[in-house]
């Protein structure tokens, strides 16, 4: 697998202006979620390339949004997506992975033990009841739900200052204006993925000001 995505991957990491470097704890994330995969269902897409771009190189896409953060909670991680490629991009970044789903938390720790992530922790919990000691600097969530539910199971857990990084396909204007009372958008960012021609936006959104 890794000779024949490597020069994909190489690609879409200068695209990104990332470290090449990269690219080898990437493909074993690729490798151990597509074994893993056979047999636990991990996630709908089978193939390699697919599963590259699809997933790794979209999650890295908002790299720049969280690398000068302290601390980023994973809602819904599902196989660690986006949190175990921005945790491998931003070594700085302490990722939490939120999945409440026994197989999957499973996989994600097996995938920090394998990959040596001492920057990552599994929280096998539903998001609702998940109470992290400290607050996160920002929470992020892709494909889990719109942005009212996302804030309604997880808006306690980004501090006062926090944001909800969410990773949404074409702009999602009914959702924002769905927003619930005490939150609004600070920021929306065209992400571009490499090799992937669908629409991609990052809404940013934090507590509103008094």
């Amino acid at each position: 697998m890794h000779d024949t995505l490597r020069p994909t991957l190489d690609t879409g990491l200068t695209q990104l202006g990332l470290q090449a470097a990269l690219a080898t704890p990437l493909l074993d994330y690729l490798a151990l979620l597509a074994r893993w995969n056979a047999t636990y269902n991990l996630t709908a897409i089978r193939d390699p390339h697919e599963m590259l771009v699809k997933h790794v190189l979209d999650s890295l896409a908002m790299q720049p949004f969280v690398r000068d953060l302290h601390s980023l909670a994973d809602l819904g991680t599902g196989p660690g997506l986006p949190g175990i490629p921005l945790a491998i991009a931003t070594p700085s970044l302490h990722v939490t992975l939120v999945e409440s789903n026994g197989k999957k938390a499973r996989f994600l720790r097996e995938a920090v033990r394998q990959l040596k992530l001492g920057n990552v922790s599994v929280a096998e919990s539903r998001i609702e009841a998940f109470q992290p000691g400290t607050p996160f600097d920002a929470i992020t969530a892709r494909a889990l739900a719109t942005l009212p539910l996302i804030l309604q199971l997880g808006g306690h857990l980004p501090g006062p200052a926090g944001h909800l990084l969410a990773m949404k396909g074409a702009l999602p204007q009914d959702e924002i204006d769905a927003l619930p009372a005490g939150w609004q958008v600070a920021g929306i960012h065209p992400l571009q993925v490499p090799g992937l021609a669908a629409e991609r936006h990052l809404v940013d959104i934090v507590r509103a000001q008094a």
